[in-house]
């Protein structure tokens, strides 16, 4: 193991909502080294929307050479992520997760954390659709 870890990049349109859910996958993913996770949401002058640059900005910030996945709320959220992927604006190894918003963030910040690499933390986002709660 290098010591590298997956970094998380969480887009929403809300950048409280984003900073929120970062927050809240930090503290869940106690007992040890957590995961490096940025949180790109809203605009660049604080509105309600997607910012291109915010979200290639986070995901330089969190690439350590492991992989980047990257979960996104809805809408324009998705939409932006994919055509950066596509126009190759953001690093090799970033994905984009299939994920439920809050619990794909905790179930990927926990699995980085642990030590995952960006299959199995991109699996453990996508599996929190199977999370069911009755």
């Amino acid at each position: 193991m290098t010591g590298r870890q997956v970094g998380v990049v969480l887009v929403s349109h809300s950048a409280e909502v984003a900073t929120s859910v970062a927050q809240m996958a930090r503290c869940l993913a106690t007992g040890g080294a957590t995961a490096a996770v940025a949180a790109a949401g809203g605009t660049e002058d604080g509105g309600i929307g997607t910012s291109a640059e915010l979200i290639k900005r986070a995901v330089r910030a969190v690439d350590t050479g492991a992989g980047v996945v990257v979960i996104a709320d809805l809408g324009s959220a998705v939409l932006t992520v994919k055509a950066l992927l596509e126009d190759k604006e953001l690093p090799d190894g970033t994905r984009l997760a299939d994920a439920p918003f809050l619990e794909g963030a905790v179930g990927a910040v926990v699995t980085a954390s642990a030590g995952g690499d960006s299959e199995a933390v991109t699996a453990a986002a996508e599996e929190a659709y199977g999370y069911r709660k009755t």
